[in-house]
């Protein structure tokens, strides 16, 4: 007898819906559109073939503009100054596979949200599988009454227990499941709004905790903060006598010897950890090895060492030694290298041996001379010093001195892309 009723109600819902499709002048393929099926599962629901879902129901009433009531009930709400659910009422407004749903103020006039009551079955079917995704215009507030509940929007998750919420755009694609071994139960309040799908930025409010002691920053930055710790303005001092390799680096390792400061894998797959500690001594070594070759400061040295773990080695070197370092790409071709050579003044390269790299080099020194210096990571060449071989051989100190770069000193040179014309 439940499943004649059901059907029969089904039934019901889908003639409405039909009518009002006629009434508001919409086509099949519009419809479908504005629900986000295809247009054989949209026949299939306003032929009453087969069951709605939730989101189905209220995006068909947004597209009429009516209620969800008047979908369901083929009638107004008719309240206008307070409605009360008592527990375990609500109108049922979806009963899918493991999910419960009904709404608490089925018959309020003008509502500008719709809370829901909402139960979803634990499945351990569910717990390996991508969450399945959905989305309807406006935003949508999650309160956690009892179990736990996994929620995605975007490509974030979250993980909500007994009395914690979550508010969203809804136009995110959006899903959950119940986690944790047992059923989850929470209140849903939907809010209309514009059909725009914004980038996610996750925002969990948590206590602010302040450091309990001075950050390597605080010599160069001031932060104003208001009363939740959020920071409302930023400023800098001492910027003349700023040196990222020794304020930050060094100052890390002095402070915190021991702390990861890199996790490396090449593309064989081997692992190597660097140490705040480790990357000041790297450093300090090849400074030492630049500057014994006749790298000072002022000279422009390019950087072709691709995800080379030697790259910060040798840029940190170059900030505290003064040179300037050009970071490249390792596609550049012959003429790309003359056109750098000549418009930025390199007088060294630190080079990778893997693919064509240094041979493009030397085809570039034949036309607009050679280089005073050329290093070559992993491995050896006629004509070049090998890097890896000879920097560790140097001391692993490299002092600060009334000559050492900071301020308004030149750092860094970057070429632009160069896809109009030759790169600035």
């Amino acid at each position: 007898m439940a499943t004649t009723v059901e059907t029969e109600k089904l039934k019901e819902v889908a003639v409405r819906i039909r009518e009002m499709r006629d009434i508001s002048g919409y086509s099949v393929s519009e419809m479908a559109k504005k629900t986000e099926v295809t247009e054989e599962e949209y026949r299939a629901y306003e032929n009453g073939e087969t069951d709605f879902p939730f989101t189905f129901i209220h995006k068909c009433a947004l597209a009429f503009g009516i209620g969800i009531t008047d979908l369901l009930e083929g009638q107004s709400a008719h309240l206008s100054s307070y409605t009360v659910t008592r527990r375990g009422e609500g109108q049922e407004t979806a009963k899918e596979d493991g999910i419960e749903i009904k709404n608490l103020a089925p018959f309020f006039r003008k509502k500008i949200a719709e809370p829901y009551w909402v139960r979803y079955e634990y499945s351990e079917d569910l717990q390996d599988k991508p969450i399945h995704l959905a989305k309807h215009s406006g935003q949508e507030f999650d309160l956690v009454m009892k179990g736990q509940l996994k929620v995605q929007v975007g490509d974030h998750t979250e993980l909500l227990s007994e009395g914690d919420s979550i508010y969203y755009n809804s136009s995110t694609p959006h899903g959950m499941i119940a986690v944790g071994g047992e059923d989850c139960l929470f209140v849903a309040v939907v809010l209309p709004g514009e059909d725009i799908e914004e980038k996610v930025v996750r925002s969990s409010l948590v206590p602010n905790v302040l450091p309990t002691h001075k950050t390597v920053g605080e010599q160069f930055v001031e932060t104003k903060e208001d009363e939740n710790g959020l920071c409302t303005g930023i400023s800098f001092k001492n910027e003349d006598k700023f040196n990222f390799g020794f304020d930050v680096v060094d100052a890390i390792a002095k402070r915190s010897p021991d702390k990861l400061a890199m996790l490396h894998i090449d593309r064989n797959k081997v692992e190597r950890r660097f140490t705040f500690n480790d990357i000041k001594r790297a450093s300090n070594q090849c400074a030492n090895y630049f500057k014994s070759i006749g790298i000072k400061k002022g000279d422009r040295v390019m950087l072709v060492l691709k995800r080379h773990y030697q790259f910060w080695f040798s840029i940190l070197a170059l900030h505290k030694l003064g040179a300037i370092a050009i970071p490249a790409t390792d596609q550049l071709q012959k003429h790309d290298y003359e056109y750098r050579f000549e418009s930025a003044g390199v007088s060294a390269i630190v080079c990778s041996t893997d693919g064509d790299s240094a041979n493009q080099i030397e085809l570039a020194e034949a036309s607009v001379g050679r280089l005073d210096h050329k290093l070559l990571v992993g491995g050896s060449r006629e004509g070049w010093h090998d890097f890896d071989a000879e920097y560790p051989l140097y001391s692993a100190h490299f002092y600060r001195t009334e000559d050492t770069p900071c301020g308004r000193d030149p750092m860094l040179m970057f070429f632009t892309s160069g896809t109009t014309g030759y790169p600035k």
